[in-house]
């Protein structure tokens, strides 16, 4: 029993990345299974479930391609139409929003992407906005209808397309990845000792990108991917030529309809703290920047676009 814990402590040094490498390990289990202290059945599933847990670790660490992003975005989409409906009566508004989107990318270190950005018009009132990985951008109507400029509105737009060109979503994929490929190294040392099958260890690696993602967009990105979100957009903001301030403005409008757990209430920082940081960041972009107001030069093109 002693020779078998020194065993598992060894196993799972190894999957901490301390000692030794995966032929290596597999190479102890087998000694232990050739002096008797391991059934040979069970050396044969622990050498599998060494083998599966490297492969784990390796999944965790690979690099997810443009093509990755946006099918894995496609799937996001998917599950968030099974809940909201694109608005289709308002084909003036929806190419509008994505004049925004077009005239904030273009603009940006990152203007091209595989089958590049896209925004829809989701049928709610409800005060929303989405983002997925490969570019698909989702809006309610209920937004549209709290924003007073389109230079707000350009806020919005900005902060989303920010969550994707820092890849938010793909980070979050990557780090649910190393914990399920903590999970199968758990049990790959346990297994030792109990012969857990190879089928048992996999299926931790097997779950869908889609209810990863799920649950992330239920949860919410962290505070501070939020708030980088909204630094990020304000520098796109102003890349573009729009009024960084626009954000604020939208920010000001929200904290006046938003519900605390109901829409971006349940996901975001309150609109105050998030005021507070985008107040900062407008003061270091007046520094270094040309922030002058231009949004008057807008006022008729939001008008009509949104009566």
């Amino acid at each position: 029993m002693k020779a078998k814990i020194i065993l598992i402590i060894l196993i799972s040094l190894f999957f901490a990345g301390t000692i030794f490498s995966c032929s290596a390990i597999s190479g102890i289990v087998k000694a232990a299974g050739a002096a008797g202290l391991i059934d040979d059945e069970k050396v044969d599933k622990s050498v599998k479930s060494i083998n599966a847990s490297s492969k784990a670790i390796d999944t965790a660490s690979e690099d997810i391609t443009p093509e990755q992003e946006y099918y894995i975005g496609r799937a996001v989409a998917a599950n968030i139409l099974s809940s909201y409906k694109i608005y289709t009566k308002d084909r003036k508004l929806t190419n509008y929003l994505n004049d925004i989107c077009a005239a904030i990318t273009i603009n940006s270190a990152r203007p091209d992407i595989y089958k590049g950005y896209h925004v829809a018009l989701l049928d709610s009132n409800e005060i929303n906005a989405f983002a997925t990985s490969g570019g698909h951008i989702f809006v309610t109507r209920g937004l549209v209808k709290a924003a007073k400029s389109e230079d707000a509105l350009a806020g919005v737009i900005a902060h989303e397309v920010a969550h994707i060109q820092l890849r938010h979503s793909i980070n979050a994929i990557k780090s649910s990845r190393f914990a399920q490929a903590v999970k199968v190294t758990s049990t790959a040392a346990a297994s030792v000792a109990t012969g857990v099958d190879e089928k048992e260890l996999t299926a931790f690696m097997n779950e869908s990108v889609g209810e990863i993602m799920q649950t992330m967009v239920n949860n919410g990105y962290s505070q501070k991917q939020e708030f980088d979100a909204d630094n990020k957009a304000m520098s796109l903001m102003a890349g573009a030529g729009y009024n960084p301030s626009g954000l604020i403005e939208m920010l000001k409008s929200l904290s006046a309809v938003q519900k605390p757990g109901e829409g971006l209430g349940k996901t975001h920082p309150t609109p105050a703290q998030r005021i507070t940081n985008a107040e900062m960041q407008v003061t270091v972009l007046q520094l270094y920047s040309d922030v002058s107001d231009t949004s008057a030069k807008r006022k008729a093109r939001f008008a009509s676009a949104t009566k």
